[in-house]
């Protein structure tokens, strides 16, 4: 079980909602993962027409904890304002925070990302910020008033996995006692185990499973191996060595002559 601004959840999956087939295929998806959370973007709700039906309906009819987003957004402003519109919408004060700094990497801008988190947690949002594993940063956005933060692991649906294990696993021995959520760039379910064997507390991910060959298989996948990488994370994982090590014991064994 984890806690995001005091409310708990079983699943350490969160999925996000866009690209898929049709929408009968996330719905089962979202079934088959056994997420609790799913991520919803403003301007697709836009596009299906507010207040009309169709895709709103559909998320509604999941039974599951919505967290908007600010998909798209390049600046303070535009991020803002996203997110007072998603909370008229979708009737959540949470918000998934993006603050793109840069067209082809969708890296945040972490500049833009603090000042925006500090004016909607000013206004009551709970944020939960898409960011980089830079522990600066993320000492910034706890002093703005965040309680979650949620580090790339690479780039918006490149699907390269972790590309820097050192320094996730960095972040996640910096901020100990913190709810940290590894964003964007996984691409197979032995991505999502491999930073829950970081002890990450859960992984967001919409590209891997939406644009699968089977994306409701892969989504049964990934929420298998999510759980599988926390279990492995308590039973306390042996540490890389740099020689071998025999596993059978040496001493005693009978000598032949």
């Amino acid at each position: 079980m984890v806690s995001f601004y005091g409310e708990e959840v079983q699943s350490r999956l969160l999925l996000g909602t866009a690209q898929y087939p049709s929408p009968q295929c996330l719905a089962d998806a979202v079934k088959a993962s056994g997420t609790e959370i799913v991520t919803v973007s403003l301007r697709r709700e836009m596009a299906a027409g507010a207040g009309r039906g169709g895709f709103w309906d559909l998320i509604r009819g999941l039974n599951v904890k919505v967290l908007p987003n600010t998909a798209g957004c390049h600046t303070v402003k535009e991020a803002v304002t996203t997110a007072k519109m998603a909370r008229e919408v979708f009737g959540t004060d949470w918000i998934k925070l993006e603050v793109i700094g840069h067209h082809d990497s969708l890296q945040p801008d972490v500049f833009g990302l603090v000042e925006a988190a500090k004016i909607l947690i000013e206004d009551g949002f709970k944020v939960f910020p898409y960011t980089t594993a830079d522990v600066i940063v993320g000492e910034k956005l706890l002093d703005a008033g965040c309680e979650v933060l949620m580090p790339w692991c690479a780039p918006i649906g490149s699907a390269r996995g972790p590309i820097d294990p050192d320094g996730l696993e960095t972040y996640r021995a910096h901020f100990p006692d913190v709810p940290l959520v590894v964003d964007a760039g996984l691409g197979r379910p032995s991505h999502a185990m491999e930073v829950m064997e970081y002890g990450f507390d859960a992984v967001l991910l919409n590209t891997a499973v939406a644009k699968a060959g089977d994306p409701v298989a892969m989504a049964k996948a990934f929420g298998e191996a999510v759980s599988a990488g926390r279990t492995a994370y308590k039973a306390q994982p042996l540490a890389p060595r740099d020689m071998a090590v025999p596993s059978t014991p040496v001493i005693g064994m009978a000598v032949f002559e």
